[in-house]
C-alpha cells in the first residue's frame, strides 16, 4: 500500500471536529470506567476498521492529516478522523496539536510489514462470527458448553471451512503469525543438551521445530499434526528446504495415536479442547515415549500471568466457540500428573506463555 506523502492540509476537515488532545493515560473514576467497559465493542470495532482499512500501513513516517490518508484508504475525511480520534484514546496512533496523526509502538503492530504484526490476531478476535457469540456469553455460562452448534447449525472448525471461508484464511494467517512470533522464544528458552531427537505434536506448520532445528544442526525432528496442516508445513521443512534432511513429516491426529519415540515432546497451544481431549492426547504421548523421556508443554495460562486481560478473554472465546478452556498453573499440572507425567519446573516463554518441564516415568 502507498503511504501518504506530506502535504499543508488546506482543508476544514482537520478542524471540524476540533483537534481535542485525549490522555490515553486518564484515570476516570469508577462510574466513567464501567461506561467505557460497556463500550468495549467500539474500541473492538474500531481496531478491526483500521486493520481493513489498512491506515498504519498507509500512515508513514511523516504524520499526516486525516484526509490524506483517507485519499490512500479509499475513505471519507471526517468519519476516518471520528476513526482515528477513537483509536488516539487507547494510545493506538497519536494526535499532534495541529490535528495530524503519528505512529505509536501499538499503531505500528497494525502495519502488515512489521516483525512483530498482530494485524491478524485483531482481526480474528473479531470476525464476524465473534459478534454473534459474545451476546450469548450468559448461556455459556450457564450451560458450561459451546453455544456455537446452536447459533450456526454446526461446529465451530466446519462453520468456519464450509461457510466463512475469508474467516478461516484470516485464522491461517494469524495462528501462523503467532507461531512464527513465538517460535523463537521457544528455541531461546529450551535446552536441548543431550536431545538427538525431537516432536512437535499439533504443532502446526511446524516453525517452532524449524527454530530449534536450525539453532541445534545435530538434532533430528518430526512434525505431528492433521494432514491438510502439515501439508502446509513451513518451506524449510518440506522436501528441498534446507532443514528436510533432518525431519520427519507425519500427518495425523495426536488425540489419536502418536506413532514414533523421540527424546523431546513438545506440546504448544493445543491442550485447550475438552478435557476429555486433552487427557487422551497426554496419554497417547506417555504411551508412545521411553522412559525418561521429556515432555515439555507450553501453554497460555488465565493465573500467574502478565497477560491475564488477554488470556482471560481468550478463554471466554474459547468456552463459546468450541467449548474449551485456558489453563490455571493448578488445573494444567493435575491433567499431566493423571496422564501419567512427571512435573517439574515451570518457565515463563514470554508474557505471555509458560513451559512446563515434564518426564516420563
Amino acid at each position: 500500500m502507498t503511504t501518504v506523502s506530506p502535504t499543508p492540509d488546506t482543508t476544514p476537515v482537520a478542524t471540524a471536529l476540533g483537534t481535542p488532545q485525549v490522555s490515553a493515560t486518564h484515570n476516570p473514576p469508577p462510574s466513567m470506567r464501567l461506561r467505557e467497559l460497556a463500550f468495549g465493542a467500539a474500541v473492538a470495532g474500531a481496531v478491526r476498521a483500521a486493520a481493513r482499512l489498512g491506515v498504519a500501513d498507509a500512515l508513514g513516517e511523516t504524520p499526516a492529516s486525516a484526509a490524506e490518508l483517507a485519499l490512500v484508504v479509499d475513505a471519507e475525511p471526517v468519519p476516518l478522523r471520528r476513526l482515528m480520534r477513537a483509536l488516539c484514546c487507547y494510545g493506538i496512533f497519536s494526535e499532534t496539536a495541529d490535528g495530524t496523526f503519528t505512529h505509536t509502538e501499538m499503531s505500528r503492530l497494525l502495519r502488515e510489514d512489521d516483525p512483530n504484526s498482530l494485524r491478524y490476531i485483531s482481526l480474528w478476535c473479531t470476525e464476524p462470527w465473534t459478534w454473534e457469540v459474545w451476546p450469548r456469553l450468559d448461556d455459556a455460562v450457564r450451560s458450561g458448553t459451546t453455544v456455537f452448534p446452536e447459533t450456526f447449525g454446526k461446529g465451530f472448525f466446519e462453520y468456519l471451512h464450509q461457510d466463512a471461508g475469508e474467516s478461516a484464511q484470516v485464522f491461517n494467517r494469524a495462528m501462523t503469525t503467532s507461531s512464527m512470533q513465538s517460535a523463537q522464544d521457544v528455541a531461546d528458552l529450551l535446552d536441548l543438551t543431550g536431545v538427538t531427537s525431537v516432536a512437535d505434536i499439533g504443532g502446526g506448520q511446524g516453525h517452532v521445530l524449524a527454530s530449534l532445528l536450525e539453532k541445534h544442526p545435530s538434532v533430528h525432528g518430526t512434525l505431528l499434526d492433521l494432514p491438510g496442516v502439515v501439508a502446509r508445513a513451513d518451506a524449510r521443512l518440506r522436501d528441498g528446504g534446507k532443514l528436510a534432511d533432518r525431519v520427519r513429516i507425519v500427518p495425523g491426529d495426536c488425540r489419536e495415536d502418536i506413532p514414533f519415540e523421540v527424546d523431546l515432546y513438545i506440546i504448544k497451544n493445543i491442550l485447550e479442547w475438552d478435557d476429555e481431549s486433552t487427557r487422551r492426547t497426554l496419554r497417547n504421548v506417555v504411551a508412545a515415549a521411553r522412559p525418561g523421556a521429556r515432555v515439555v508443554i507450553i501453554e497460555n495460562l488465565v493465573d500467574d500471568t502478565p497477560s491475564m486481560r488477554f488470556t482471560t478473554a481468550m478463554d471466554l472465546l474459547l468456552l463459546l466457540n468450541v467449548g474449551g478452556a485456558k489453563h490455571t498453573r493448578e488445573s494444567l499440572v493435575g491433567r499431566m500428573s493423571d496422564a501419567g507425567l512427571r512435573v517439574g519446573e515451570v518457565h515463563p516463554v514470554n508474557a505471555y506463555l509458560h513451559a512446563f518441564e515434564c518426564t516420563v516415568p
